[in-house]
């Protein structure tokens, strides 16, 4: 397999993408005060493709994140059986990690490829209510990269949906810091509580365990937890990973749609994982029972835009100028 590369054209910034493994951007480096950073965690190899695309760099998770329970779920009179895959009989994470996507356009700092359902999985048609297409566009700027994302119902029936990322960011940035001493910060209110990694339906306020509107440090908590209530300025919202020993601080902001941040501290990797979600695991389920999951449905021939970036820069320097595209 080929990575395609991108690269600004200060040669600040570089990213690898494997389209062959869901699209998945596994590499994304800047040069910030004279120095090389190395953003997101991949496992060793991935980009021979011989990796579980959901274990490294920035997987897309749809057309729902996280899981189902049971991989089972009603939808307009009829239902539906996902196969068991995340090892306690749960479906998990969509379809379209796992296959090849198809590259549309590409320049030196852009690529955009697509996934439609019947056509990069037609196995896979039967398991979800209609057919979809989302497409995703990678800009590459000096010190961020932006994700562009469209999802068309391409079906004459509507199309529950929830989109999800589930970026690896490596911790800490650089070999002479320690990644306990690396923070999290994300300015969210409430969690989801959970059983068995399955929402009981009950949002609850964040305890101190999981109360991360002020920074923690990585040695303080192990995290696995669905949070929401985030703070919303200028139509999105942000959250952050800093470390003091190095001054750099990377800033994962998103469009407002996406309402929940699963925050997963994967053991036995010096890495933390900062996902944003349009809605919280089990949606399509939770959603007709009567409860506020985040669960979306675009109508036949509808689309649907959105975003998120993540930037770099010095942390005594919170006042950049964004860069254009």
């Amino acid at each position: 397999m080929s990575p395609i590369v991108l690269e600004d054209g200060s040669g600040s910034s570089r990213a690898q993408i494997l389209p062959e493994l869901g699209f998945n951007c596994f590499s994304f480096q800047v040069e910030i005060d004279g120095r090389r950073i190395d953003v997101l965690n991949s496992e060793s190899g991935f980009e021979h493709g011989d990796k579980k695309g959901t274990r490294s760099g920035i997987p897309w998770l749809f057309p729902f994140p996280n899981r189902i329970q049971g991989g089972r779920f009603e939808w307009q009179g009829q239902s539906y059986q996902l196969p068991a895959t995340d090892g306690r009989g749960n479906a998990i994470h969509g379809f379209v990690m796992d296959r090849p996507w198809r590259i549309t356009t590409q320049s030196a700092q852009t690529v955009t490829a697509e996934f439609q359902l019947s056509v990069d999985a037609p196995g896979r048609i039967t398991l979800w209510p209609a057919d979809f297409l989302i497409e995703v566009t990678y800009r590459l700027g000096q010190d961020r990269l932006r994700a562009e994302i469209r999802i068309v119902n391409t079906d004459n029936k509507p199309l529950p949906w929830g989109l999800g990322t589930h970026p690896y960011f490596n911790v800490p940035f650089e070999l002479n810091s320690t990644s306990p001493h690396c923070q999290i910060q994300v300015p969210a209110k409430e969690a989801w509580e959970l059983r068995d990694f399955i929402p009981t339906g009950r949002r609850i306020l964040v305890e101190s365990r999981n109360d991360l509107r002020q920074a923690i440090n990585l040695n303080q908590n192990t995290l696995d937890d669905v949070l929401t209530g985030l703070d919303v300025t200028n139509g999105g919202t942000e959250v952050c990973i800093e470390d003091p020993a190095s001054g750099i601080r990377v800033i994962q902001a998103a469009d407002a749609v996406f309402r929940e941040c699963v925050v997963f501290t994967p053991p036995g990797r010096a890495c933390v994982c900062l996902e944003p979600y349009t809605c919280t695991t089990n949606a399509i389920n939770l959603q007709q029972q009567g409860i506020d999951a985040g669960l979306r449905v675009l109508e036949p021939g509808a689309e649907f835009r959105t975003w998120f970036e993540i930037r770099v820069e010095s942390a005594i320097d919170a006042n950049k100028t964004p860069a254009n595209f």
